[in-house]
């Protein structure tokens, strides 16, 4: 927790990289964060004709995207686009934010890193694996959560008819639901929704009462991480039903 004195912001002030396109982060972190946390974002650029190298450029452009900030003091950095962690691994993905964070004095949290740390706050290790993504792209997702040892029990995506990751923005979640019915996540000991492009939050609530497992977004994930890393964990009430990981959200999601 910081101990400067601000108008806003007193939990914490969380800076929030967001893809160059993407609607959804804004709307849905700030359904997701509590009280006395306040969101300061900008944007990561990349490439706008070839979605594999955007994702990359993104991390890749990240200490140009935080040069932005210039003097706003930041608790937590969330890097909130999961691909990119996905086309370059675990490790790269580890050293880039590890970079960013030794060169601007704060942490950097990817929301990848932050699906990781719920998913072992929850003691999960098989996963059903929901994604808007390309079949490139959930490829390199599966490759990902495996290689950092979780069991994939399986893999559904959103019907989408283009290899451009930017058409994900046009999901709605009666979409997501009619497609969520392919996955197999019975056996599963969480169900995960990747990809922050995709609202996910009437889904979360609904898939949750429905099947009783539990179930983490990459935008939540990165909401609940950043408050923890931040030193808020308080500020985040219990769990409830409907509610994965923390309460009080679900009243709060837009319309």
């Amino acid at each position: 927790m910081s101990d400067v004195v601000r108008e806003y912001g007193n939990g914490a002030v969380l800076g929030v990289a967001v893809p160059q396109a993407n609607p959804v982060v804004e709307p849905e972190l700030a359904a997701l964060l509590p009280a006395g946390f306040s969101m300061l974002v900008t944007r990561l650029q990349g490439s706008r004709t070839d979605s594999r190298q955007r994702l990359i450029d993104y991390l890749i452009n990240l200490p140009s995207s935080l040069e932005s900030y210039d003097s706003a003091r930041l608790d937590v950095l969330g890097y909130a686009c999961t691909g990119s962690s996905y086309l370059v691994g675990a490790d790269e993905e580890r050293r880039a934010l590890d970079a960013a964070s030794a060169r601007f004095g704060y942490p950097v949290i990817s929301s990848a890193q932050a699906l990781r740390r719920a998913l072992d706050h929850l003691g999960a290790r098989r996963v059903a694996l929901f994604a808007p993504y390309p079949p490139f792209l959930v490829e390199a997702s599966k490759r990902y959560w495996e290689a950092v040892g979780l069991d994939v029990v399986d893999c559904a995506s959103v019907s989408l008819d283009t290899s451009d990751t930017r058409d994900i923005y046009g999901i709605t979640t009666p979409l997501v639901m009619s497609s969520f019915s392919r996955l197999r996540w019975q056996d599963a000991d969480a169900i995960m929704f990747t990809g922050t492009g995709m609202p996910t939050l009437r889904a979360l609530v609904e898939v949750s009462s429905t099947t009783g497992k539990p179930v983490v977004s990459s935008n939540l994930c990165l909401a609940w991480a950043m408050v923890r890393e931040a030193g808020g964990e308080a500020y985040l009430a219990p769990e409830r039903v409907g509610e994965p990981l923390y309460g009080g959200w679900a009243g709060r999601i837009p319309v």
